[in-house]
């Protein structure tokens, strides 16, 4: 066993985690097994396989940023129901209390 019930107790005491004994025991398996496992991977032969960051290549799939003309003020309002100048007329959201 690479963990113990005390060491999970500590880190449980820096969390501020207040566990019951059924919990300490449940999580101790668990930790142990999660570290078992990890054995088990570092047990492997990596030699002659490069370090990677990513599986697969990393490339940005947007598009670069180019300056164009936008609207102007007349377009954008051009559809809206209703405006006042260039600006969408809305009905109000506050009511004022008389």
């Amino acid at each position: 066993m690479k963990i113990t019930k005390e060491t999970v107790e500590y880190v449980a005491h820096l969390g501020r985690l207040e566990l019951d004994p059924q919990e300490i025991d449940l999580y101790t398996l668990q930790i142990d097994s999660i570290l078992q496992y990890m054995d088990s991977l570092n047990a492997l032969d990596t030699d002659g396989v490069e370090p990677t960051s990513h599986p697969v290549p990393v490339q940005c799939v947007m598009r670069d940023d180019a300056q164009k003309a936008s609207f102007t003020s007349e377009e954008s309002v051009g559809n809206a129901p209703e405006r006042i100048d260039t600006f969408f007329k809305v009905p109000p959201i506050i009511e004022v209390e008389e």
